[in-house]
């Protein structure tokens, strides 16, 4: 049905072990979104996750945002799967259709830097708001730049926890 829909935004359909995934162009995702929550036949009403796929040196599109489908009444799941690029890693926010995804929009923004277009709050949710760089990236360093050079509130947690050290438990 969604490749009769929208048959210039469907890239690939795939089905293993009864799990379909469908890959799309991001241009219309929030149109594809609505129709795959509206259709009564499909009725996709809870995103059960919403996450980051970083495909470094792989695909064309180095970025794809997933969607964890499902409908209750159904009972069926899909995974839609839209492409986003490395050098304009933005996409539609599908938060008009499902305001759960707010956070995990949040969320993928904060550790993939792929901006959400119309996400009335996009700010980071797990990092400090100083924090450099978006450490799910598979290009982001392993180790930091070395004990002299630490974010400062983790050489402050370090020292916290040195000084309460006391007050452990060990039973």
């Amino acid at each position: 049905m969604i490749k009769e829909q929208f048959p210039d935004e469907v890239l690939d359909i795939r089905e293993f072990r009864g799990q379909v995934a469908v890959t799309v162009k991001k241009s219309r995702i929030l149109e594809l979104c609505r129709y795959l929550h509206d259709e009564p036949s499909l009725f996709f009403d809870f995103p059960a996750d919403l996450f980051g796929i970083d495909y470094l040196g792989k695909k064309e599109n180095r970025f794809a945002v997933a969607y964890n489908l499902y409908s209750v009444k159904h009972r069926h799941r899909i995974l839609l799967k839209a492409e986003v690029s490395e050098s304009s890693p933005t996409i539609d926010s599908v938060l008009p259709v499902w305001a759960g995804v707010n956070w995990h929009e949040r969320e993928c923004y904060d550790l993939f830097g792929i901006t959400f277009t119309g996400h009335p709050d996009l700010r980071r949710i797990l990092l400090p708001e100083g924090w450099e760089g978006h450490p799910l990236r598979k290009d982001y360093p392993l180790k930091g730049p070395g004990p002299d050079q630490e974010w400062q509130g983790f050489t402050d947690v370090l020292d916290r926890a040195e000084r309460y050290k006391e007050f452990e438990w060990h039973g």
